[in-house]
């Protein structure tokens, strides 16, 4: 009868790793979605699906966390994370939302290098996440929150770049206000994965 009273132990790590494999899928699929320079239905049907995973996995590591009296590290951390994870694919959903309802054709090279620094990013962000496992991996878990942090400083370059382009090239104002909506969405993919890398930074100066 006491087991009752214990809920079953959840290993935190396998349910991270399992929702930043999603952010990896995002990151991934929407530089195929800016290669391709046009969203059809099928692509956001397929990026919503990706999207929901996401929050299954949220709603998961949450429901675990609420069920779980001993965590490998704070409550508070385990919260940040997994919210932090899950905006990465919400606004890497947004972006492909905002091409379809925005009726983007044509491939733009600037929303391909924008895809491809942000998939750099969700991969050096994975590497972070999978490093928690082991306090041991001190040095790499902090290799990649630099290479998220130098990541994010290329995507406000980039931004800069690409807005002044913009406005000194683009005629149309309505042009003018798509693109610049989704070039700053694909920075703030930048700055998410850098908000995860300081919570990840945080969880191993916490257990040093």
């Amino acid at each position: 009868m006491i087991f009752k009273f214990f809920p079953k132990e959840f290993n935190f790590f396998d349910l991270f790793e399992k929702q930043v494999s999603h952010a990896v899928e995002a990151a991934s699929f929407f530089r195929e979605v800016a290669s391709k320079g046009q969203v059809t239905e099928d692509m956001l049907s397929k990026m919503e699906e990706i999207e929901h995973r996401g929050d299954d996995a949220a709603h998961t590591i949450i429901e675990q966390l609420n069920k779980t009296f001993i965590t490998p590290f704070d409550r508070e951390d385990i919260y940040a994370l997994t919210k932090e994870l899950d905006d990465v694919i919400d606004m890497i959903n947004t972006i492909v939302s905002r091409l379809r309802i925005y009726h983007i054709t044509g491939v733009d090279k600037n929303l391909v290098e924008f895809a491809a620094v942000i998939e750099l990013s969700v991969h050096a962000m994975a590497r972070a996440v999978a490093g928690l496992r082991n306090i041991k991996n001190v040095q790499c878990v902090f290799d990649a929150c630099v290479e998220v942090n130098r990541l994010e400083n290329v995507g406000d370059t980039m931004r800069d770049r690409v807005l002044e382009d913009l406005l000194a090239t683009e005629k149309d104002p309505i042009m003018v206000i798509k693109w610049k909506d989704i070039y700053q969405d694909a920075e703030t993919v930048l700055d998410v994965c850098e908000d995860v890398a300081q919570v990840v930074d945080s969880i191993m100066v916490k257990q040093a």
